[in-house]
């Protein structure tokens, strides 16, 4: 095979793969923002979504900026070199991370070092299978950390909150399915996808749930229980009110694939691989002896074109929101300003806010601020950048990442420095609502996977902090026009993140009655 050629397809495939969704994934979306109540902050966070994609697609860039683990499932004809295919995939790697398609996300485990190129060991994640056919097909799936955290495995039996007992049996997997969906609430940046594996051990059982990830939207379970155990998981899930972004709303769940596989008598697991809005997934057919691709995958049935929404997007689909109150914000925030907004107010904001995910919080409990926080916004964003001619940083995607897992973290940082403001997504626990309360500041939620609406926010890059912990996790200085976001978590103690969590709790309760027998 003509490996040169064969990189340069490895390489289109993942540049596809990360700027632009395959044709069943579009409809999905589509199909969830017709359902969606208009004048609803999910009808916002959808028209924002459907914005992005056309963004995404237009510039050549990441829909997310988390670009994920990639992972690769190819099977190959009998005395394929599979070790130069891999070294091939590896270049083709590198040059989409130079090239800003990627984000490096590489980090050893041990040091915390970012390989700055997205290899590493076991990264990427490459699986080869033989097969008899003539040609290699070659899947790959871009999954980000946000949606990865929300994955779940169950031992039946077991104890489910608000369901009860999970058996060993068809409703047994039915509860945890739906628990599953639950768990995620907006962190995983709903509405969203999940694959389910049943059977296996702890580690095939998880394979086989990202497995059905690779399956289309629209495919049939052949297996007649599994049929109907998707159909049933699709029309009860949105029953729990959870919503894009976990805003409330119609739309909570977009896809859902089930596989099965044998077990030892001892064991008997339900493992779920969520996946976010922005289900990144192609695949190609590629000649084994030129190393071209013949064929692109996932591209059945009608394509849907967001453009109508793009004009929405660029300003904030705010025109999706019925009576509410927007008010802009300009750094130095004063707490007086901040206890003046509720949960449900949408914000735009003007001037500069700093970005600050793991790392930088770690460091901030234990070291002064390279900047003065009193009365500044802090953004958990960790953004695609690269350097233009001139060697001036330009912002290639800047999306909201995952808030709770700062919150060891967030209350004490609130305290420390006279933060006002948290922008991030997905909701944070009791100790920051807490410290927003006390000491005056609000948490913003930005629309997850948005990366290229948010991208076009950003006006200029006024400085970076602490650029040794790597692109995704350094202190980046960001000047904002229009910047939008909606106040879920206020300093009067109330939590829209909370309120929806307990309420789909309530609504979960409805299922714990048998309907598989």
């Amino acid at each position: 095979m003509n490996m040169e050629k064969f990189q340069q397809s490895m390489y289109e495939l993942i540049v596809e793969t990360s700027t632009k969704l395959p044709k069943d994934v579009r409809r999905a979306i589509a199909r969830a923002k017709a359902r969606e109540n208009a004048g609803t902050r999910a009808a916002m966070a959808l028209a924002t979504i459907a914005g992005n994609i056309k963004m995404a697609e237009e510039n050549v860039s990441p829909i997310c900026q988390d670009t994920g683990l990639p992972t690769f499932k190819i099977k190959v004809p009998v005395g394929a070199n599979q070790i130069k295919m891999k070294e091939a995939i590896h270049a083709a790697i590198v040059q989409a991370t130079k090239e800003g398609k990627l984000r490096p996300n590489s980090v050893d485990s041990l040091t915390g070092k970012n390989s700055g190129d997205n290899l590493g060991v076991g990264v990427p994640v490459i699986k080869f299978e033989q097969w008899e056919n003539d040609y290699i097909d070659v899947r790959l799936i871009l999954k980000g950390g946000g949606c990865e955290n929300k994955n779940i495995q169950y031992s039946l039996p077991c104890e489910l909150e608000g369901l009860g007992r999970a058996g060993r049996d068809l409703d047994g997997i039915r509860k945890c399915i739906l628990h599953a969906v639950y768990q995620a609430q907006g962190q995983g940046c709903s509405a969203g996808f999940i694959g389910v594996g049943i059977g296996g051990d702890r580690a095939s059982g998880y394979e086989l749930a990202k497995d059905q990830l690779f399956r289309s939207v629209d495919d049939v379970n052949p297996n007649e229980d599994l049929r109907r155990l998707e159909e049933y998981i699709m029309e009860n899930a949105n029953k729990l009110g959870i919503g894009t972004m976990g805003f409330g709303g119609e739309s909570t769940l977009l896809g859902c694939k089930i596989g099965v596989m044998h077990r030892i008598p001892a064991s008997f697991f339900v493992s779920v691989a969520y996946n976010c809005w922005a289900f990144r997934r192609l695949g190609v057919k590629i000649d084994p002896e030129t190393g071209e691709i013949t064929e692109w995958l996932y591209q059945e049935g009608e394509d849907v074109d967001f453009e109508k929404e793009l004009e929405k997007a660029k300003t904030a689909a705010t025109a999706e929101l019925g009576e509410v109150r927007e008010i802009v914000l300009e750094p130095p925030i004063t707490e007086e300003q901040i206890r003046q907004l509720k949960v449900g107010d949408v914000v735009r904001i003007n001037g500069v806010i700093y970005t600050g995910r793991d790392a930088i919080h770690k460091y901030l409990m234990d070291h002064d601020s390279p900047v003065d926080l009193n009365g500044q916004i802090i953004y958990h964003c960790g953004p695609v950048m690269l350097k233009d001619e001139n060697g001036n940083w330009q912002v290639k995607a800047a999306g909201p990442t995952t808030s709770i897992r700062e919150e060891p973290y967030q209350g004490d940082i609130i305290k420390k420095f006279g933060v006002r403001a948290v922008i991030g997504k997905g909701g944070m626990g009791a100790k920051t609502l807490q410290a927003l309360k006390e000491h005056g500041g609000v948490y913003l939620n930005a629309i997850g996977g948005a990366a290229q609406y948010y991208a076009d926010c950003i006006k200029s890059v006024e400085g970076v902090d602490l650029l040794e912990f790597g692109i995704p996790e350094a202190m980046w200085h960001l000047r904002v026009e229009n910047f939008t976001a909606v106040v879920t978590m206020d300093a009067h103690g109330n939590s829209l993140h909370e309120d929806v969590e307990k309420s789909s709790l309530e609504k979960l309760a409805q299922f714990k009655e048998p309907v598989f027998k």
